[in-house]
């Protein structure tokens, strides 16, 4: 079956993580990806470790798959050439370099697009190509920092936390994506390419959502909850007897359904705790009543019952007890495949589940350059002009 994006041709020079990770999301989806990384030292990431696995690293095999790997020198005025012939041929290509690394080597969008001026280039940068700081390198720890987000996340009593996760870097990989995808329904539309400008530091600030919107709106700059709700109770993390449970009570019907689980359904119609706005405003008192409630009984026995009466909540599990988890396994979270050095390559899966054009795990993450020679022949390169580059350090 074809993918989606089947006959889409992507020519990825990003590296690390938000680039990557969008261009093995178009991959998954059926595009052809090709990566350029630095004739002798690859992506960043394939050093980034441990854990390796055969002398690959985990975290660049994490966003790499369904790619072909190509080593270029974009410094060489032939690794020049070489990466125009590929952009002529291309639908889209992408790029992290510091803004304005591009023009200056001459292959920016305005020197691509003569060639071909149906492409779409998609540039990742820190802070965007305008404004005061787009001339500065972004890394997903200072976006988060300088976004406001460490600024609300952890213990109202504790100090600022990054989430644990590269979360700027893998949001700017899925904005990227969308970007792309209506880029290339515009150029279904008229023929034209465009190039899009994309920040991680914009797309963290779009990620803040309804804590952007409670100061813009509200004027009360937001501080850490801890694993509270600003905006909703009861909704965080509660005590059990034997350990802890998410419970996040959406609504006044679910807060009905969850008192009559904890066996005192009488709180619902107590006026402190009748509507939401009520109960955030004494959420306090109403966590003390809960969690000593819950403390009477284990976890396990408490979602069986919330589970049966449609309360939302979940345990905190380790990594090991996700991939446990059976709704993970028959969701295909986890998928096999083959690798030249790797015995049974286990990567996370992907959520999308498109029923007429399903995702495809066609090629594993590749070796450094293990598709140049392919990808040089087929624009014209002969082995002996192959060779000579070698050797000349252009590949």
């Amino acid at each position: 079956m074809k993918g989606s994006l089947d006959g889409i041709r992507i020519l990825d020079v990003s590296r690390v993580l938000a680039g990557p990770f969008c261009s093995m999301i178009l991959g998954d989806l059926g595009a052809e990806v090709i990566k350029i990384e630095h004739y002798a030292s690859g992506d960043e990431t394939r050093g980034w470790g441990p854990p390796f696995v055969n002398g690959e690293s985990a975290y660049y095999l994490c966003a790499n798959r369904n790619k072909q790997s190509m080593t270029l020198n974009l410094k060489s005025e032939e690794g020049k050439e070489i990466f125009v012939k590929l952009a002529s041929t291309s639908d889209v290509v992408i790029q992290n370099f510091k803004s304005g690394t591009l023009e200056k080597m001459g292959l920016g969008y305005s020197q691509l697009k003569d060639n071909n001026p149906g492409l779409i280039l998609a540039s990742i940068t820190g802070f965007g190509s305008t404004g005061p700081y787009k001339d500065l390198p972004g890394y997903d720890y200072i976006i988060q920092a300088m976004s406001g987000l460490m600024s609300i996340t952890g213990e109202p009593d504790g100090g600022p936390v990054k989430v644990g996760v590269a979360i700027a870097d893998v949001l700017t990989g899925l904005y990227t994506c969308i970007g792309i995808l209506g880029a290339l329904q515009y150029r279904n539309q008229t023929g034209e390419g465009q190039e899009i400008d994309i920040s991680l530091m914009d797309c963290q600030i779009s990620s803040l959502i309804n804590v952007a919107s409670n100061y813009l709106c509200g004027g009360v700059i937001p501080k850490r909850m801890g694993n509270r709700h600003p905006n909703i109770s009861p909704y965080q993390v509660f005590k059990t007897m034997d350990g802890e449970l998410v419970i996040a009570v959406g609504n006044d019907e679910q807060f009905k359904r969850f008192t009559a689980v904890l066996g005192w359904p009488e709180l619902a119609d107590m006026e402190e705790f009748i509507h939401n706005e009520q109960r955030l405003q004494n959420n306090d008192k109403l966590v003390a009543i809960c969690e000593e409630l819950l403390s009477k009984k284990p976890k396990k026995e408490w979602k069986e019952q919330l589970d049966v009466a449609g309360v939302p909540n979940g345990p905190i599990n380790t990594i090991a007890e996700m991939f446990e988890d059976p709704q993970i396994k028959a969701r295909e979270m986890v998928v096999e495949m083959e690798h030249p050095l790797i015995e049974n390559l286990k990567l996370t899966g992907s959520p999308l589940k498109l029923s007429k054009t399903p995702v495809t795990m066609r090629h594993h993450p590749p070796l450094l350059g293990e598709h140049t020679e392919l990808l040089l022949k087929r624009i014209g390169y002969n082995t002996e002009e192959i060779t000579r580059m070698k050797e000349n350090n252009i590949i």
